[in-house]
């Protein structure tokens, strides 16, 4: 008898519906599985033989047959196992076929038949309703997450005999209900107002946030790079809709959603120097995102940046520039998105006493060799440059509370909605995602901006990037001043952002 039954999986971030067909025919007894299965596929032949019969129900001994079409998508998830044992039992006649019409079956079985949950529920239910399925069966743990796509009925079950019990009519199960929403403005358990005293460092922040610029920070240890950096997600807008389902899909294929809730603070991520290539930009037999994509729509914090390997630090000149990575492998091609802000921390020397203390012992050539690690395009691509003086003394023991994240993000906010609203028209949400055709359209600027940056040009010796990027930092300082238009001090502060690496 042959039957026909539902499941998914992952490719990237997109899901797939894969449908399960199976032909139980006379013959010896035998298992195949065809459709271009992975190992952890073709190990769910002996999984669901167990979940079955341990659940009380006839493993047929007949020659079986599944195919997982489509044939040429490579499968690569524990996740058919429930589909896997539901086609077995409506094609040995245990299971009405029409009780499982528009159905989706997800979930890994135990060999007691107990239903434990996979990574990637959010797309696959998500294809899934785009395909015109009405209901999904999931694990319990998975239950949450398959509730962020509104158009399915979700059932969360516990076991094989949950689902066959509610398809035959024995035991109907009730339906999942969604939890109440989250508030719409994340808490933070940190704050701007703890941090006394760096005015320019915070300023620069504030104008990183508001443009969505990338930030590099110079300063001696001890100085509070990491605690600024630390708090900068406080101050960015809260995501939209389309941005947190966005980054609630990339942590559900990663396996790191957690608690199953649709994602409300915009991810901050540390990776350790000692991270590889495939840890940061994503990598694989088949590619699986990395810390550039685990980022998207936040921030990426990179401390100690030249202790990092230069080669891994070089990877990221693609996601920088495009907000894409694109990774390809024998087995699959796939591209993932990658428009997060850069924040680095770094000391100037060795030692981290270069420019900023008169006891620095490194000499001329290990400070050559420390900032070389870093090359000039990479630096090219980072907006904005801060050197991060130790805090005084004063500043320390004041008791006058300093500006808090809503104040500043009160600010961030009014900047953001200014650009939104001129760069509507090209599909950009703020200022740093512009290319040269939305600058020329969009950004005007004085007579006196133009001369300075003409200056700018020639003694600094600029190149076409840096001079593209000047004008977005300029255009966010406007943008937080109101002013329509960028008038000289805009240009000048924005200069004054570049390039701080000291050579001795």
């Amino acid at each position: 008898m042959f039957a026909r039954i539902y499941g998914a999986a992952t490719l990237g971030l997109n899901g797939h519906v894969i449908a399960v067909e199976t032909d139980i025919s006379n013959g010896l007894p035998s298992f195949d599985l065809v459709g271009l299965a992975a190992t952890s596929v073709k190990e769910a032949k002996e999984r669901v033989r167990a979940a079955v019969k341990n659940s009380g129900y006839e493993f047929p001994m007949r020659r079986l047959t599944v195919n997982l079409a489509p044939a040429d998508l490579k499968k690569d998830t524990a996740g058919l196992d429930l589909s896997l044992a539901v086609t077995i039992l409506v094609s040995s006649g245990q299971i009405p076929e029409e009780a499982c019409e528009n159905c989706l079956f997800l979930g890994e079985l135990a060999l007691d038949g107990r239903i434990r949950p996979v990574n990637g529920i959010l797309p696959m239910v998500l294809e899934g309703a785009a395909q015109g399925m009405k209901t999904v069966f999931v694990s319990r743990d998975n239950a949450a997450e398959a509730l962020l796509c509104p158009d399915l009925t979700v059932y969360g079950v516990g076991t094989l005999c949950d689902v066959a019990g509610h398809l035959t009519g024995e035991k109907v199960l009730e339906a999942a209900r969604a939890a109440l929403p989250d508030p719409d403005l994340p808490d933070y358990d940190v704050d701007f107002s703890e941090v006394q005293g760096q005015a320019e460092a915070k300023r620069v922040l504030e104008i990183a946030a508001a443009g969505g610029h990338n930030v590099l920070m110079i300063g001696p240890p001890g100085s509070g790079k990491t605690m600024l950096a630390k708090r900068i997600p406080t101050i960015l807008p809260p995501m939209n809709e389309a941005e947190a389902l966005e980054v609630t899909k990339i942590y559900s294929v990663a396996g790191l959603l957690g608690k199953g809730r649709l994602l409300q603070q915009r991810p901050f991520r540390s990776p350790h120097h000692t991270i590889s290539m495939a840890g940061l930009v994503g990598g694989g037999s088949i590619p699986k995102p990395g810390e550039v994509t685990l980022s998207h729509h936040g921030v990426l914090f990179l401390d100690e940046l030249p202790e990092f390997p230069r080669s891994v630090l070089e990877v990221l000149r693609q996601p920088l520039e495009d907000g894409v990575v694109h990774i390809a492998r024998v087995q699959a091609a796939l591209s993932y998105p990658s428009r997060f802000v850069l924040v680095a921390a770094m000391n100037p020397c060795p030692c981290g006493r270069y420019g900023f203390d008169e006891g620095c012992i490194c000499s001329e050539s290990e400070i050559r060799r420390y900032t070389h690690k870093i090359s000039g395009p990479l630096l090219d691509r980072i907006d904005l440059h801060v050197r991060v003086e130790r805090p005084a003394y004063q500043e320390l023991i004041t008791r006058r509370k300093a500006e808090s994240s809503a104040a500043i993000r009160s600010r961030v906010l009014s900047a953001r909605h200014r650009q939104q609203e001129r760069l509507a028209p090209y599909g950009c949400t703020c200022n740093a995602h512009m290319g040269h055709r939305e600058i020329r359209a969009t950004c005007q600027l004085t007579e006196a901006a133009q001369q300075l940056l003409r200056e700018a040009f020639d003694v600094l010796r600029l190149s076409a990037r840096s001079y593209d990027r000047i004008i977005k930092v300029s255009q966010t300082i406007a943008d937080l001043a109101k002013e329509p238009v960028i008038a000289k001090e805009h240009v000048a502060e924005a200069i004054s952002y570049r390039n701080k690496m000291q050579q001795p």
